[in-house]
């Protein structure tokens, strides 16, 4: 029988600028009677490393630009909310009153550039991306060997809308320690076809996975330990984030949109 364990880290401590996150985990799972063992799956909110590394903006020390009014006319959006977004972007998809679909510094096509003011305290506070997630992961990983001396690997998690799908799903922004593929291509089938493009992006399902227990709202579960998966994953020093991302010319759905 095959299976593997997930494991939510209840009363996670409200994160602040300049904390420790690798330390924070080790003591969170502690209190909850949970050892971190070695081949585990850290799987983390996002916001936990923005607020750790200060990633937090108030729009009272905002100054918008011109070309951010425009747009906040456009988009009927808070003109310092879209220079912050603005500040966070390589290129604007689509601004219309639905929404805003930016290409953020990272490369992620998101809306609003990830910036989000959910489950941060102070009026007016917003929360960015970390600004290298990978290399967050990375340090994050390299303190729990420390801390712990498990070797285990790390992905950073964020939620996205979908294109031609209605609800939002968990994605891997920033990874270390693991492939962020389960490559199933030149292998048989069930009926000994070959398969030639199956290439599951394993960190997306994984970070998916670990959504259902850290909810959205007031769970207060910002970090999941995935446990029994390394027989079914590729362990790795190198990979990154950025190998999800596909070129111009790869891309299925260009001039669709």
């Amino acid at each position: 029988m095959k299976k593997f364990t997930v494991i939510g880290l209840e009363d996670f401590p409200l994160v602040k600028p300049g904390d420790n996150v690798a330390k924070l985990i080790v003591e969170t799972a502690a209190r909850n009677g949970v050892t971190i063992e070695e081949g585990d799956i850290i799987v983390i909110a996002q916001k936990i490393f923005s607020k750790a590394e200060g990633r937090i903006k108030s729009l009272n020390d905002v100054i918008p630009s011109d070309k951010a009014k425009s747009i906040a006319h456009r988009t009927g959006k808070d003109p310092r909310f879209v220079e912050l977004v603005l500040r966070e972007s390589k290129r604007i998809v689509k601004a219309s009153l639905e929404t805003l679909i930016v290409e953020d510094k990272r490369g992620l096509v998101c809306i609003n550039a990830g910036i989000d003011r959910s489950n941060v305290e102070g009026e007016g506070n917003f929360t960015l991306l970390p600004e290298k997630p990978d290399e967050s992961a990375r340090k994050c990983r390299l303190q729990l060997l420390h801390l712990t001396g498990k070797n285990v690997a790390v992905i950073i998690c964020d939620t996205y809308s979908r294109p031609f799908r209605r609800g939002q799903v968990n994605f891997a922004i920033g990874i270390a320690g693991i492939n962020p593929f389960k490559d199933y291509r030149g292998l048989p089938d069930l009926f000994n076809y070959i398969i030639k493009v199956k290439r599951v992006a394993i960190v997306d399902e994984i970070a998916c996975t670990a959504e259902l227990l850290m909810g959205q709202a007031r769970e207060a579960i910002p970090v999941v330990i995935i446990r029994g998966l390394k027989p079914f994953i590729e362990f790795s020093e190198s990979s990154t984030i950025k190998e999800l991302k596909i070129s111009t010319e790869e891309d299925l759905f260009k001039n669709t949109l």
